[in-house]
């Protein structure tokens, strides 16, 4: 409410009339409950795809503009899918099934230059978003939870393969989803009133044992990896030895809540012994006769005789399972042009974004949150498909807003001193 009040009080003071400012105030609602629906997906097309296209189209209609910087993005996506629409010409079977890949493909695409563009028009919505996707979050992880534990008949719907998976089709995207509102709330514990501490330790915990009970090794690394950036760098970012010792103890307390917490969930059988499974390096599926690993070799040394890929979704008809690689699924779904752009994209959008990391702008905290949680994902892009991920491309929208920001503020800087 406070974004929303912000956000109103800037628009009179910008001198728009009041018709105009409760639509754009009913359209940032509308768009924090998009990101809100991102984190329920347990069939397709899930209400968040509905709602994602109507409000795209709308805020579109209604005037909203793509700057040079989110243009950018566009182009590297457009270029992208290019790839994809060009794989399916060499496809043989299931066109139809291709083509309604690419679809997604390019919507998802669109949604991540909406996202851009919103937040780049203004840049309180950021708060609102992020705090909508903490409310998802909070639930879906509720629900894997209870799911987990059988808390409630027909609660394993919640669950795969005794794995919570939340309001999610597969464990391994509900543990990854999870993250970024985590850090969120880390940040608000490292840098808010203490006031507001147990809630916020409440709903990591929840989150916490979301992605643990996950069991996906992928989300744990991340979680580790993500946590620890994220102290790091505001332990960078801020020169005050008595604030960065608040971090530090802080953070040890965090680190012996969330220890306590999980040593509690290992006293259930069936939590140690998946675990048990779970905590090996290399899984028989990863390292076994055409396993993951071995997938990924055949899978790259075929994609350089195939300029333009072999098609969506004929990698799982050769071989036993999918690419289980964000490189290698845009080298054989999207080509040699894809790939080439793919890989553009993510190195822009890690460059842009560490650029920017610790100027003391207000996105600032959700750039570095959303800058941290995109470097996991793109690290376990190499044992993951991350293609379709619904929350990946809210990241990859929210660090090229923030850049965008970043810019058209040193281009008004540079205005006013001249």
């Amino acid at each position: 409410m406070l974004a929303s009040h912000s956000a109103g009080s800037s628009l009179r003071r910008d001198g728009i009339n009041a018709p105009i400012a409760a639509m754009r105030l009913i359209g940032s609602g509308v768009l924090a409950f998009g990101v809100f629906l991102s984190g329920f997906v347990i069939s397709e097309p899930a209400p968040y795809e509905v709602l994602m296209v109507a409000q795209v189209a709308i805020w579109f209609l209604m005037g909203l503009k793509i700057s040079r910087t989110t243009g950018g993005l566009l182009a590297f996506l457009l270029v992208f899918n290019a790839g994809g629409l060009l794989s399916l010409t060499v496809m043989k079977t299931n066109f139809g099934g291709g083509l309604i890949y690419i679809a997604v493909s390019i919507f998802l695409a669109l949604s991540a230059v909406f996202y851009s563009a919103v937040i780049e028009d203004r840049h309180t919505r950021l708060r609102l978003m992020f705090q909508a996707w903490v409310a998802a979050a909070i639930l879906t992880s509720v629900l894997g939870i209870l799911g987990y534990f059988h808390a409630f008949p027909g609660a394993e719907v919640f669950t795969r393969f005794d794995r919570a998976k939340g309001a999610f089709q597969d464990s391994n995207v509900f543990g990854p989803f999870l993250v970024a509102p985590a850090l969120y709330l880390m940040h608000g514990l490292l840098t808010q009133r203490l006031s507001a501490a147990p809630l916020r330790s409440i709903g990591l915990l929840i989150l916490v044992l979301g992605i643990f009970l996950s069991f996906s090794r992928a989300a744990w690394a991340m979680f580790a990896f993500a946590s620890v950036m994220l102290v790091f760098i505001m332990l960078l970012k801020e020169r005050s030895g008595a604030f960065r010792m608040k971090i530090v103890v802080l953070s040890l307390a965090a680190v012996v809540m969330i220890v306590a917490a999980l040593v509690i969930a290992l006293q259930s059988e069936q939590v140690s012994q998946l675990l048990s499974s779970r905590t090996k390096l290399v899984q028989d599926y990863d390292g076994g006769h055409l396993g993951r690993f071995e997938r990924h070799k055949i899978g790259f040394l075929m994609a350089m005789e195939k300029p333009l890929g072999i098609g969506p979704l004929v990698f799982s008809t050769i071989f036993p399972e999918d690419e289980h690689n964000t490189w290698l699924k845009s080298l054989t779904t999207y080509g040699w042009i894809g790939f080439v752009s793919w890989i553009g994209m993510t190195v822009t959008t890690l460059f842009s974004g560490f650029r920017f990391l610790l100027r003391d702008r207000p996105w600032q905290p959700f750039l570095m949150i959303a800058w941290i949680t995109y470097f996991g994902h793109a690290l376990i892009g190499n044992v993951i498909d991350t293609d379709h991920w619904r929350h990946f491309y809210i990241l990859i929208g929210i660090i090229w807003g923030c850049v965008a920001l970043e810019r058209r503020h040193q281009r008004e800087q540079a205005r006013r001193q001249a």
